[in-house]
């Protein structure tokens, strides 16, 4: 049970920070906004990318807090933040207070290690794994 608590308190904490991310490219920033920050550092197809990313961020945020769908949400989350490094915060070095990588890649391993370890037996996958096997027995 340890593990599925630590599991739950993860998938939490990083859900919470991606859903809080794209929160704020729909509210605070708004999509305009977003859309033209991306066009300034570079983002292919800004005017596409910025929607896709906000709401994979509020839907990856969520899905990571229930466990829902966790191996498609970690990687395109992971691959989202391989992106916010590649366009934004390589220039900057590794430290987050210089605006460098170390953010962006902790919050990678992260959903990656969600991804590929699933989210313990408090979560939704883990109810619908049990659906499956009932169903198959």
């Amino acid at each position: 049970m340890a593990r599925s608590i630590t599991l739950l308190l993860a998938r939490v904490a990083v859900g919470v920070t991606f859903l809080v991310h794209g929160w704020m490219k729909f509210t605070s920033m708004g999509i305009s906004g977003t859309t033209a920050f991306f066009e300034q550092v570079g983002i292919p197809l800004p005017g596409l990318a910025a929607p896709a990313v906000a709401v994979l961020e509020v839907v990856g945020g969520i899905a990571l807090i229930v466990g829902a769908a966790l191996p498609v949400f970690g990687v395109l989350l992971a691959l989202n933040m391989v992106g916010a490094i590649v366009f934004v915060h390589l220039a900057n070095g590794f430290l987050a207070d210089k605006g460098g990588i170390e953010f962006p890649m902790a919050l990678a391993a992260a959903c990656l290690a969600l991804a590929f370890t699933g989210g313990g037996a408090l979560a939704v996958d883990r109810l619908w794994q049990k659906s499956r096997a009932d169903v198959a027995a």
